[in-house]
């Protein structure tokens, strides 16, 4: 019953009804005190009601009990968006031991740990582990398009990053932060319209759906201001892609390292003697 508890506050909660989710997740924890998808629940209602320092300490609790990644990358985000840098790092290298943890034992985290990667300065490594899951190893559910979209788009590579994100966004569950990214992403690509569209199917789908993104989404807005009158001239965008189909993007390059010696382009390897 607890679990069921729990299942009803996160739909509340994806409906932008933190207060009932609150209620939801309490009465879960009524019946079953320290079930951590409850802490996690409970905190994500209070940090949706701007309630931070009690949804920090729920989050707390809600590692302690079990560090799934999830509940680590939430808690992480939380400290970013309350100015907590320390904490949040604290969170991130537990990410990364509890990714390898468990990775040991079979269970697949790599899509947790881009994640990571792409909010703390390593998106394009994020973007090329993303890459190959999605066409060598043909892993190409919703939740990987987001990730690889987020993390192109992170990485500088909006063209790339905006058919990953539609895929996400057309395929993936209704969700304010599917509907966040690919407006963000056709923002940054000059689709003013796509992105204004997107960007308010956030915030009504759910006004308090990040701590640090649904702020981000009430600027874009009002940066972007109204529509012109006459509609946009270029709904889609010239030239970019609507689907991942095809060829993969080029994966990130990465610089030499400082003293390596640089090969002439088209240089033949040396043989070696035998």
């Amino acid at each position: 019953k607890s679990a069921a508890l729990v299942r009803v506050g996160g739909v509340a909660w994806e409906r932008g009804e933190p207060a009932d989710a609150l209620a939801w997740c309490e009465a879960a924890l009524r019946l079953t005190p320290s079930e951590p998808s409850a802490l996690a629940g409970r905190a994500r209602a209070l940090a949706s009601l701007g309630r931070g320092e009690e949804a920090a300490a729920g989050y707390a609790a809600a590692v302690k009990a079990r560090p799934l990644p999830v509940y680590v990358l939430a808690a992480a985000e939380l400290a970013r968006a309350r100015g907590d840098e320390e904490g949040a790092e604290a969170y991130g290298e537990l990410l990364r031991a509890e990714v390898a943890r468990r990775s040991a034992h079979g269970v697949d985290e790599a899509v947790a740990a881009a994640r990571w990667q792409t909010e703390n300065g390593e998106a394009e490594e994020a973007a090329a582990a993303l890459m190959e899951r999605w066409w060598v190893r043909r892993h190409r559910s919703p939740e990987v398009a987001d990730a690889l979209g987020w993390a192109l788009f992170r990485a500088g590579r909006e063209r790339d990053a905006l058919p990953y994100a539609r895929r996400a966004h057309e395929r993936g569950p209704r969700s304010a932060v599917l509907a966040y990214r690919r407006g963000r992403i056709e923002r940054a690509l000059g689709l003013t319209g796509p992105a204004r569209r997107h960007l308010a199917e956030a915030l009504r789908t759910n006004p308090y759906f990040s701590p640090l993104d649904a702020p981000a989404a009430r600027e874009s807005l009002e940066e972007m201001g109204e529509p012109a009158d006459g509609g946009p001239r270029d709904v889609y965008g010239s030239g970019i892609p609507q689907s991942p189909g095809g060829r993969p993007p080029k994966p990130p390059v990465k610089a030499p390292k400082k003293g390596a010696p640089e090969k002439a382009a088209g240089t033949a390897p040396e043989k070696t003697a035998r």
